[in-house]
């Protein structure tokens, strides 16, 4: 199994989503994520002074599968989150070592199926 870990422009989220649903991964996890790469801070001015602001808004979507779901589930998210420019965000992928459901103690993949 394989943990996908994907930071994304805010107003991707939803196309981001139904592209991993279109290919049958449907179990996630999203929480907002706060940071900067190549992108760096920006200067916003509010009321007439000038603010730096050093994180911008991103999307963490969150979500475990099967090892062969790996490559067709990245390929969803690059080809939904692309805009081309910089700031497009990050895809990770890790290793699973273990995984239970508490509701009924299911373990390894059958634990994430839904």
């Amino acid at each position: 199994m394989k943990k996908i870990e994907a930071i994304v422009r805010m107003y991707k989220l939803d196309e981001v989503l139904h592209s991993l649903y279109a290919i049958g991964l449907k179990g996630h996890s999203v929480s907002e994520a706060r940071g900067y790469g190549r992108q760096k801070g920006h200067e916003e001015v509010y009321r007439g002074t000038r603010h730096m602001i050093n994180y911008w808004s991103k999307w963490r979507i969150e979500l475990v599968c099967a090892d062969e779901m790996v490559e067709q589930a990245v390929k969803a998210i690059m080809e939904s989150a692309k805009t081309g420019e910089v700031g497009d965000g990050k895809i990770f992928v890790s290793n699973i070592e273990q995984a239970f459901r508490i509701r009924d103690g299911a373990s390894g993949e059958e634990a994430v199926k839904l």
